[in-house]
């Protein structure tokens, strides 16, 4: 709550709402990063704004997760660079590597794969994004790689 009330007071009183999207992201990190019916629930009494407020914002950005997820979230970039450059390709490698579907988390609870909207690094297709980074210029040598640094707890999530 105090990271909440710090984020209020950069709004005027009448303007709680305003302040949505990083109470959001305040709540889904502090709750193992997703955000359940009761959180938003919670987040729409703070703000004083009705609970489906919220879950309109919540389902409709891609950065806030519904459902408990996969410690490492492999978000993929499925747009036109990406695409172009072999993303749907990795994906599927990623996805049989890891025993998986798309939007599905691994038995032991470590990753999910995703695909996602425009990342803006076209310039490094395909690339995907892992917690706070990017990886980019991917192969599937490198996705090997990288759920190797995973499962060895190598790869650092958040940039905070």
């Amino acid at each position: 709550m105090t990271r909440i009330n710090e984020l209020l007071s950069h709004y005027p009183e009448d303007k709680k709402k305003s302040a949505l999207l990083p109470v959001l992201h305040e709540v889904q990190d502090a709750h193992d990063n997703w955000l359940s019916i009761a959180l938003m629930d919670k987040v729409a009494e703070i703000l004083g704004i009705l609970p489906i407020e919220v879950y309109e914002v919540a389902t409709f950005y891609t950065m806030y997760n519904l459902k408990p997820i996969g410690k490492y979230m492999f978000e993929f970039c499925q747009t036109s660079c990406c695409c172009l450059r072999g993303t749907e390709d990795l994906m599927d490698y990623t996805c049989e590597k890891l025993g998986v579907g798309i939007g599905e988390t691994t038995a032991d609870g470590l990753f999910e794969v995703r695909g996602v909207e425009c990342l803006g690094a076209c310039g490094y297709a395909p690339m995907m994004q892992l917690g706070d980074f990017y990886k980019e210029h991917l192969t599937k040598e490198k996705i090997d790689q990288i759920i190797a640094d995973c499962r060895d707890n190598k790869i650092i999530l958040h940039d905070k």
